[in-house]
């Protein structure tokens, strides 16, 4: 079995449904998960958009995710698990916001296996500092991918 995420919201690859953005509720939608490696200690999430105009838009970021967690709930930032700063300068979930008229962009929804419980890092951290904690402790990787654009 390989590591996969999902979520019910929308299919993979689909267009993300309007009260998981800006122009809606701003909640974050559900994610289940299996499939990591046995040795997997934690989790961490990194939700992002490579298409917005200044580069990679960072939209979620959250670590330290028990093992013994498989899913998040609607609008759930996982108890024990520790929020990093968005791009929208705030912790936890900022849903999709792209520029009206620019088309659709992408959403990564990245799901790392980790082989600690604890990355050691502080609320608040920024993206640059996750992924260089990231590097030394991931051990497997799944992705779910979608898409929203604004008139």
């Amino acid at each position: 079995m390989s590591f996969r995420v999902t979520t019910a919201a929308f299919a993979n690859g689909a267009a993300i449904p309007r009260r998981f953005t800006c122009d809606g509720e701003d909640l974050s939608p559900a994610l289940e998960w299996a499939g990591e490696p046995a040795n997997t200690k934690s989790f961490a999430l990194i939700v992002d958009d490579p298409d917005a105009p200044g580069g990679t838009w960072n939209h979620w970021l959250l670590w330290d995710i028990p093992a013994s967690l498989h899913a998040l709930e609607e609008g759930d930032s996982a108890a024990g698990a520790t929020s990093g700063t968005n791009d929208f300068g705030n912790e936890g979930y900022g849903g999709p916001c792209p520029p009206r008229g620019r088309g659709s962009h992408r959403y990564f929804f990245r799901l790392f296996a980790v082989d600690v419980p604890s990355l050691g890092l502080p609320r608040g951290a920024r993206r640059d500092t996750l992924e260089r904690a990231l590097r030394s402790h991931t051990l497997a990787k799944a992705e779910y991918l979608g898409h929203y654009g604004r008139r």
